[in-house]
């Protein structure tokens, strides 16, 4: 097949034999004088592993103990006594860090060795007893429930039952217990509520289940 003679056809009068090997073999389009050159782009995965790098180098410049924020206060302890009706040893949320009226509530229970379950759960492995924590992830419940939204009062409400209960991680001392309790079902009527729960260690959920919360009639 014959090639377009405005690109492969040398002029009659060029001597090849003058004209250097790497150069007679170069396609000519790469000999014009008319293509300029063109830097390559950086690869967008190259900056984005750069940006990465930056800010790892970053926080590592950052202390640990000034890395992390600490968690908001909704209620604090003393609010959350008005409310609920539990006291030494057996209140087992420390603060409420968020709150909206009549759905949901996240709490913290703050685990700690001089916590009084410890000394016999167990003596060489200390490990929250898991319906510890069903009953602090009730209390979180108890203080969506015990609200003017939903009517449940302190000298009537009952935990009345659990579902569907599974332990997926221990709880150490000097673990934080995050617990987050939403109603998802409410009969005024026959005064039970279904509520839906979840505690977490970090990013890892401990523990989870359904709840079932009653309020018997004021007298």
């Amino acid at each position: 097949m014959a090639a377009s003679s405005s690109v492969f056809t040398a002029s009659p009068s060029r001597n090849f034999a003058s004209v250097p090997l790497h150069q007679s073999l170069s396609p000519p389009l790469l000999r014009s004088s008319s293509v300029a050159f063109r830097p390559k782009r950086r690869s967008s995965s190259l900056l984005l592993c750069s940006t990465d790098e930056t800010k790892s180098t970053a926080e590592k410049e950052i202390p640990i103990e000034l890395r992390y924020e600490a968690f908001p206060t909704v209620m604090d302890i003393n609010k959350i006594r008005e409310i609920l009706p539990h006291r030494f040893p057996f209140l087992l949320v420390d603060r409420v860090i968020e709150y909206t009226a009549g759905v949901s509530a996240v709490a913290i229970k703050n685990v700690t060795i001089n916590d009084n379950f410890f000394p016999g759960h167990f003596p060489e492995r200390p490990i929250m007893p898991g319906v510890l924590m069903v009953e602090a992830m009730a209390q979180v419940g108890g203080i969506v429930m015990l609200q003017p939204e939903v009517g449940g009062s302190k000298s009537n409400f009952f935990f009345a039952g659990i579902d569907k209960v599974r332990f997926r991680k221990p709880v150490i001392a000097g673990d934080t217990l995050v617990m987050r309790m939403t109603l998802v079902k409410l009969q005024k009527r026959f005064g039970i509520a279904k509520m839906e729960g979840k505690a977490y260690v970090g990013n890892s959920v401990v523990c989870e289940g359904e709840f079932l919360m009653a309020m018997g009639k004021e007298e």
